[in-house]
């Protein structure tokens, strides 16, 4: 069954694209879908599509995007439970909100505390070739799962950031299927972003 997973499917721009990475991209599609409407089944959906990008990552020996990957499993069942029976500290429902100016700049300090964290105990720790290229997605996207699954709006913005960077980080491994997954993981965080300003217009 592993032999078949990371069989090639076909090629992509002279590398090989597998059948795992052809899965993960279906469920991972499908999860941000969820986010973006609030559904709170996008959030099972990235336990699965987590698991096999971890394969997938740790094969092409990116460690820090694996490693997340078995965060984005574990934390997927607090999101899971946050949106289903969360509330405010008001006691309020858990609906879609900004960050107050001071949950901001914590939101910054986080990032800019956890990359060098990250990317420090890549290069010493792992034989990655891009400890602080892989290191700042890594360390950002911890950021990003809190604040959605805590329904902050700010969350689409920190993706964005995220996935422009991933971007040239795929590409540089040759993972051109999850290149165009991220590309599009892009584009869908603008209009997450877009879609949840709205919801939060409304309701205010």
């Amino acid at each position: 069954m592993t032999d078949l997973f990371f069989a090639a499917a076909f090629t992509l721009w002279g590398s090989p694209v597998t059948w795992l990475e052809i899965v993960a991209f279906g469920l991972a599609l499908a999860m941000v879908g969820c986010n973006i409407r609030e559904i709170h089944w996008g959030w099972p959906l990235a336990m699965a599509s987590s698991l096999l990008y971890f394969a997938l990552f740790w094969r092409s020996r990116l460690y820090g995007d694996a490693v997340l990957q078995i965060f984005f499993a574990v934390v997927a069942g607090w999101g899971w439970h946050q949106w289903l029976r969360g509330h405010r500290s008001d006691g309020s429902a858990l609906r879609v909100a900004r960050l107050s100016r001071a949950g901001l700049l914590r939101v910054i300090a986080a990032c800019l505390l956890l990359w060098p964290l990250t990317g420090l105990f890549l290069k010493h720790f792992t034989d990655t070739d891009v400890p602080w290229w892989d290191g700042f997605p890594t360390a950002v996207s911890v950021v990003g799962q809190f604040l959605l699954g805590r329904k902050f709006i700010e969350n689409w913005a920190v993706w964005i950031v995220v996935n422009v960077v991933s971007v040239g980080l795929f590409a540089y491994k040759g993972l051109w299927l999850t290149v165009l997954l991220y590309a599009l993981f892009t584009v869908l965080s603008v209009v997450g972003w877009r879609a949840w300003a709205r919801r939060a217009g409304a309701a205010a």
